[in-house]
C-alpha cells in the first residue's frame, strides 16, 4: 500500500475542495508543507494543519497549490489503490490456504500491514513491523489498530503461525499500550492448541494491557473442505467449554470495569446451543465485523423498526440466507408474514467450501443458483443481502454476478443490505 513517489488520484468528488483546487483524476500528490507522501493515511494526517501546501505531478511537471482547511468537509479525492504488505506467515488455520483454484483474484490475497487494519480494520499478526512502522504508529496516532493475537504463548503462537521468527507478542502489545494506542485483540480458536488452559492465560495476559486492549474477541476457526493441515473444527462441547470461559471473565470485568471486555463470536453460542448475551452486553459492538454480536444486533433493530403505512401485501418476493442465520432471519421473516408481506427464504448449504461453513458471506454464486433454481415460481425480485457480493461490484466470490443469476433464474434480482432495515427498503423499493 506504499508508495515512494507520492499517491495518485483516481476520483474527485463533484462541487468538493479538490474539485475547486483544480486537481484532476490521476494526479500524483507529491507532499504536504513538504511531507513526502507514502500513501493515503500520510495524506490524512497532514491534510489536517489549518493551512497546506501540496506539491502535484501532472504529466512530468510538478505544480504547488496552496489551500486553507474546509472545516467539517472531506476533501473530496479518492486514491488508487497502491502496494500493501503481504502476510509472510503461515497459519495452520489460514483461510487464504485453504481456498480452491478458480474465485475471485483479490481473495488469494494475504495483507498484514498495519495500514489496512487502520483503515479498514482487517486484523494483523504485527509480526512484521520495522522500528519506522511502530514510530509511524505512534506519532500519528493510528488507532485502533485490530490484532491477531491467538495466543500470548510465544512457542505455542508461532506454531499457529507457522512462523518460528515471529516477535513476542507481548512486547508489542507492551509498546503499544505504552503509548496509549488502542487495540482490539482477536484469538481463533484451534481445538487442541490454544483452548482450555492456554485461553485463559491468553485472555488474563491481554486483559493486563486493558483499557489500551479495549475489547478481545474469541472466534471458532474457520476450516473449508481443503485444508491441508489437521485442525479439527470447535464442536459443541469444545464452544461451550470456551463461553464458559469467556463468561467468568466476563462477570469479573464487568463487575469492576462496567464492561464486558471480552466477548465470544455468535457461532460459539450458535454451536453450543447457548443462549445470546443480552443486547446491552456488547456495548458499542466493537468487534462486529468480527461475527460478534450480529445477531443480537439484527434482532434489535428487527425488534424496532417501523413498516411502512404502504406495503406490497400482493407481492411476493424470495430471500437466501446461510444456514447458521437462518433460524433468526427466518423469525422476522414470519412476523412480516403476519403483516401480509410474502416472503420465502431459502436456508443455502455451502457445498463449495464444505458444509462446515454456515455464514452467508461465503456463500458462491453456484450454490446460491444450484439451490433457488427450483424455488422459483411467481416472486416479484429475489433479495440478494450484500454481504454475499464484493464491496464495490455485484460480485459473488466465484465471480458469477447479479446480471448472471438473473439470466440464471429468470427472475429480477435486486441488492439489498444485510439489515432488517434493508430488507424492508427491497421489498417497499423505499426507505422503512
Amino acid at each position: 500500500m506504499q508508495s515512494e513517489k507520492g499517491i495518485e488520484i483516481e476520483r474527485i468528488h463533484s462541487g468538493s475542495q479538490a474539485e475547486k483546487l483544480g486537481l484532476l483524476p490521476n494526479d500524483t500528490l507529491v507532499s504536504i508543507n513538504s511531507h513526502r507522501l507514502c500513501d493515503p493515511i500520510d495524506f490524512m494526517f497532514f491534510i489536517s494543519d489549518a493551512s497546506v501546501e501540496i506539491e502535484v505531478k501532472r504529466k512530468g511537471k510538478n505544480i504547488i497549490l496552496h489551500t486553507i482547511k474546509e472545516e467539517g468537509k472531506e476533501f473530496g479525492a479518492d486514491f488508487k489503490p497502491v502496494k500493501f504488505t503481504i502476510c509472510k506467515n503461515n497459519c495452520i488455520f489460514c483461510f487464504v490456504n485453504q481456498l480452491p483454484k478458480g474465485l475471485r483474484k483479490t481473495l488469494y490475497i494475504k495483507d498484514d500491514d498495519y495500514r489496512m487494519s487502520f483503515l479498514y480494520g482487517n486484523y494483523v499478526t504485527l509480526t512484521n513491523l520495522k522500528e519506522k512502522d511502530r514510530k509511524r504508529i505512534v506519532e500519528q496516532r493510528l488507532s485502533p489498530l485490530y490484532i491477531s493475537v491467538h495466543s500470548t504463548n510465544k512457542t505455542l503462537r508461532n506454531k499457529l503461525l507457522g512462523n518460528t521468527k515471529a516477535t513476542d507478542i507481548l512486547k508489542e502489545l507492551k509498546f503499544f499500550a505504552d503509548n496509549k494506542i488502542r487495540l482490539h485483540a482477536q484469538i481463533v480458536l484451534c481445538p487442541g492448541y490454544n483452548d482450555g488452559d492456554e485461553l485463559y492465560k491468553t485472555i488474563s495476559d491481554l486483559y493486563g494491557f486493558y483499557p489500551y486492549v479495549s475489547s478481545i474477541a474469541v472466534v471458532p476457526v474457520g476450516l473449508t473442505t481443503y485444508r491441508k493441515h489437521s485442525v479439527s473444527p470447535v464442536d459443541k462441547k469444545e464452544a461451550g467449554d470456551a463461553l464458559r470461559i469467556i463468561d467468568s471473565f466476563q462477570k469479573r470485568f464487568k463487575k469492576k470495569h462496567g464492561e464486558s471486555i471480552i466477548y465470544g463470536a455468535d457461532e460459539l453460542y450458535i454451536k453450543s446451543q447457548a443462549p445470546f448475551p443480552p443486547f446491552k452486553e456488547y456495548g458499542d459492538f466493537p468487534q462486529i465485523e468480527n461475527g460478534v454480536g450480529m445477531v443480537q444486533h439484527f434482532i434489535y433493530h428487527a425488534k424496532k423498526i417501523r413498516l411502512p403505512k404502504s406495503l406490497p401485501r400482493k407481492k411476493r418476493f424470495l430471500t437466501f440466507t446461510g444456514t447458521s442465520f437462518y433460524p433468526f432471519l427466518k423469525k422476522f421473516i414470519k412476523h412480516l408474514e403476519t403483516e401480509g408481506i410474502n416472503i420465502d427464504l431459502i436456508p443455502i448449504e455451502n457445498r463449495f467450501f464444505g458444509d462446515s461453513v454456515t455464514v452467508t458471506g461465503l456463500l458462491t454464486g453456484k450454490d446460491i443458483i444450484r439451490t433457488l433454481l427450483d424455488k422459483v415460481e411467481v416472486q416479484e425480485a429475489i433479495l440478494v443481502p450484500d454481504v454475499v457480493l464484493k464491496n464495490t461490484e455485484d460480485m459473488f466470490l466465484d465471480d458469477i454476478n447479479l446480471k448472471d443469476m438473473e439470466d440464471a433464474l429468470k427472475v429480477p434480482v435486486k441488492k439489498i443490505a444485510s439489515t432488517p432495515e434493508g430488507l424492508i427498503e427491497g421489498i417497499t423499493g423505499g426507505s422503512s
